[in-house]
């Protein structure tokens, strides 16, 4: 026998002995217990099932649904307006406060080019030179 099946026929032998015992258990307080108590256990059985098998009435089923809907509505407002805890710092001027200026400066579509074609290229050309040359710090104009 391999020894991964062993620990499961000790787990299964347990088991059926705890069965055993808390069987026995059981059967012996269900003799000491006098008809009054146990006619009593019965009927609170008899109760508890007949109302579980007994279909709910429609309204008590309606009736929580706009108590659940309210709540659900609650829970979605209080997750949207509930402040979040990552807040976006804006680069800010020396003065505490982005400038008008540079705000319409940045939004305008028809300001000046920042960078030329020409210079992008320029760059482009030095920086292969650069990798691909001896490794010398010539600058050209």
């Amino acid at each position: 026998m391999s020894g991964v099946g062993e620990p499961m026929a000790v787990e299964t032998k347990g088991n059926e002995e705890f069965e055993r015992r808390a069987r026995s258990l059981l059967e012996q307080s269900l003799t000491h217990v006098n008809g009054h108590v146990r006619s009593r256990l019965n009927q609170a059985r008899q109760a508890a099932l007949a109302e579980v098998s007994q279909p709910r009435p429609l309204w008590r089923r309606v009736a929580l649904m706009p108590a659940a809907g309210a709540l659900a509505a609650a829970v979605l407002m209080a997750i949207v307006l509930w402040p979040h805890s990552r807040q976006v710092d804006l680069p800010l001027l020396e003065s505490g406060r982005a400038s008008a200026e540079d705000l319409d400066l940045l939004a305008d579509g028809d300001g000046p080019e920042m960078v030329s074609e020409d210079s992008a290229a320029a760059f482009y050309e030095w920086a292969v030179d650069q990798t691909q040359g001896d490794g010398s710090n010539e600058t050209s104009s």
